[in-house]
């Protein structure tokens, strides 16, 4: 069904397929949409179509990547104000034993398990709001939600982008090893950052010393 869904986003124009992709990724966590539809299998489907040539790769990966900061910092608001009221919910109490496992996890792991929760769709949907209700400080949260939404947004794309006609496939071995092929993507562009970094600074830092005066030897007594 689901699969069903998605599918009707091959026929609609570029501008609508970037708007349900980041409406899909943003309501994940905003309003809980990931217990009904994870965002990953619609970012699969954004980058299948940014692989015909009819989406732009770089766009949706930009569109990808803000919702999911976005919609995170919605969820983590929405758990801050309206948190006990919410776990009162008959959504949320048919997932109780759940939740209180991510509230663990999160308690074990502190800011970073919203980094790592980002990798699996449940604990996608929960944490943002479960930090919020845990009065951990926005700035922190902030943090490394975006570190997750940078790699799990530039992962899902690219994996998307790179199965081409196998998003069937690709759909279902992330849905099953999503953590690991993200990491790894990140651990990519994390390193690739690390060296353009590097080489940059190497480059202004020579740059300086071309442009300092010569004094000394060639100066007039």
């Amino acid at each position: 069904m689901v699969t069903s869904l998605l599918q009707h986003l091959l026929h609609v124009p570029a501008p609508v397929v970037l708007l349900v992709v980041g409406a899909l990724v943003f309501g994940e966590a905003a309003v809980f949409l990931g217990f009904v539809l994870p965002g990953e299998t619609a970012v699969l489907l954004g980058g299948f179509l940014a692989s015909t040539g009819r989406v732009s790769v770089v766009l949706l990966a930009v569109v990808v990547v803000a919702a999911a900061i976005v919609g995170d910092s919605v969820g983590y608001e929405v758990g801050k104000r309206f948190g006990p009221r919410l776990l009162r919910t008959r959504l949320l109490r048919r997932h109780v034993h759940r939740i209180d496992q991510a509230r663990a996890f999160l308690d074990g792991r502190g800011a970073s398990a919203i980094f790592v929760a980002r990798f699996t769709a449940f604990l996608r949907a929960v944490m943002p709001g479960l930090a919020g209700l845990s009065g951990m400080r926005y700035r922190r949260f902030l943090l490394f939600n975006a570190a997750g939404g940078l790699a799990w947004g530039l992962g899902c794309t690219v994996a998307g982008y790179l199965a081409g006609s196998s998003y069937q496939s690709m759909a279902g071995y992330l849905g099953q090893g999503g953590a690991a092929v993200a990491a790894v993507l990140a651990v990519v562009v994390l390193v690739g950052w690390r060296v353009a970094k590097h080489r940059r600074d190497r480059d202004e830092s020579a740059a300086r010393d071309l442009n300092e005066p010569v004094t000394g030897a060639g100066s007039t007594p």
